[in-house]
């Protein structure tokens, strides 16, 4: 025990004086979480529209102030020539075109039928079915209003109508900073775990310090242990930074108990902790350990949920997760801090990733041990 205290004095001390790792502990988080969340969001507002009104009638006006009100439209342009709003779509000037053919008011109160066309740009698909959406919610109430206000012409008595209220548990107003927060979280404390144990690791490759210290008395275990440990510190101190700065910047609750979550993470940074030593092991230069590291991280971030949910991505890749720490870890933190889940609601994650953590530190020790 003395021999590791002594190792673990040694590291802090490089650590401290390491120029380019104490940026990465202290200002990178700092800057991801508060420019990422923003960067990171599927919400669409200020959608441009370039409106061709053909019928320029009162009703074609209400329906043109209904969209122009919304928080989710701005009128760029208007025009009557429907190839001119072609080509304010093809430069860029205009992401959706709206169509007001003629007689739309006219075959509204005749026909009690009429037709509004919208053409998104579509080379973001995203974007284009999130417009098309906000913009079909818009004719509906649009089309209520109308039918109210009508029927309130031909009888007195007021028409009956079912009306749905929604409502959304665990992030009642849809901020999708909330959703997204807690992902940039799982990203933050994946690259403490990961980046940094391996390039300390391959640094002492590089300067020649680790051969150095396989002559000396010092057992195996000893070494790992100290390089483990300052970053499984390092990272459960990132989680308290986060965690205090989500709620003072952004509001994200946490409903969950405080200590499930760094029950949780200390558990996750033991996987990602293995993952980093495992990379150290295959790379001989911080370069190699970079791009593999880089490689390994992307992947299983990208399949982790943290745009998308899993439950919609194929099955294999759903297969696929059942080896993607990330994944796990994604849910269990979402849940905690979003749901207020228990440690018995996520008992299964638990199973996992302690199975993960003893599977990729096992290989992880073995293969330094094979290669020192």
């Amino acid at each position: 025990m003395r021999t590791i205290t002594f190792l673990l004095q040694k590291e802090f001390r490089q650590i401290r004086r390491n120029k380019t790792i104490l940026p990465i502990i202290f200002v990178l988080p700092i800057i991801q979480l508060l420019i990422l969340v923003h960067a990171t969001t599927f919400e669409i507002k200020n959608v441009n529209l370039c409106i061709v009104d053909m019928d320029m009638s009162n009703t074609s006006q209400q329906l043109i102030n209904k969209l122009e009100g919304s928080k989710f439209f701005e009128i760029t342009s208007t025009t009557f020539s429907y190839n001119e709003a072609e080509k304010q779509l093809a430069n860029n000037n205009a992401d959706m075109l709206v169509y007001i053919p003629q007689n739309f008011a006219r075959n509204l109160i005749k026909q009690k039928t009429a037709t509004v066309q919208f053409i998104p740009n579509a080379i973001n698909s995203n974007f284009a079915t999130l417009a098309f959406s906000y913009a079909s919610n818009v004719v509906m109430n649009f089309n209520k209003s109308i039918t109210v206000d009508w029927a309130a012409h031909i009888s007195p008595q007021p028409i009956k109508q079912i009306e749905t209220k929604a409502r959304y548990w665990y992030n009642p107003e849809l901020n999708y900073k909330w959703y997204m927060y807690p992902g940039i979280m799982v990203i933050l404390i994946s690259m403490i775990g990961i980046f940094l144990t391996g390039l300390n690791l391959v640094r002492e490759k590089e300067i020649g310090t680790s051969e150095q210290l396989n002559v000396t008395p010092i057992k195996k275990y000893q070494f790992i242990i100290s390089k483990l440990l300052p970053f499984l510190i390092i990272g459960l101190f990132e989680l308290i930074l986060a965690t205090v700065l989500g709620k003072i910047v952004y509001g994200v609750p946490l409903l969950g108990n405080i200590w499930v979550l760094v029950g949780f993470t200390f558990i996750y940074l033991l996987v990602v902790l293995g993952i980093g030593l495992f990379i150290s092991t295959l790379a001989e230069t911080q370069q190699q350990m970079m791009f593999i590291a880089f490689f390994v991280v992307i992947v299983f971030l990208l399949l982790s949920g943290i745009f998308t949910p899993t439950e919609s991505m194929p099955v294999w890749v759903q297969k696929f997760n059942l080896i993607n720490p990330l994944s796990y870890f994604m849910k269990v933190i979402r849940m905690i801090m979003l749901k207020g889940a228990s440690f018995k609601n996520l008992i299964n994650e638990f199973i996992s990733l302690s199975i993960y953590a003893v599977a990729i530190l096992g290989l992880a020790i073995f293969r330094y041990r094979k290669t020192a």
